[in-house]
């Protein structure tokens, strides 16, 4: 079943506020408990688990920051 538009944009705002945020708080401690590595492997780590959070949730980003596709064709039905 696919996510409505308004369905998308939503999830997309709590993964944003409330999924990334948590997402940080654990890297971070990961990284704390297995100790300080070097900076490049560190800035290497926060890079790769920093593109690594958003490839699941692709489908729910995609097409978020475009008109609402249903609402031009309601409009086009309105004209009608």
């Amino acid at each position: 079943m696919a996510l409505s538009y308004k369905a998308r944009r939503r999830w997309s705002l709590v993964l944003l506020l409330v999924g990334m945020p948590l997402y940080i708080i654990a890297v971070i401690n990961v990284l704390a408990w297995l100790g300080r590595p070097s900076i490049l492997v560190e800035l290497l780590v926060y890079i790769v688990l920093g593109v690594a959070w958003v490839l699941p949730f692709k489908f729910v980003f995609r097409g978020v920051g475009k008109e609402d596709p249903n609402a031009a064709v309601s409009e086009q039905e309105k004209e009608r």
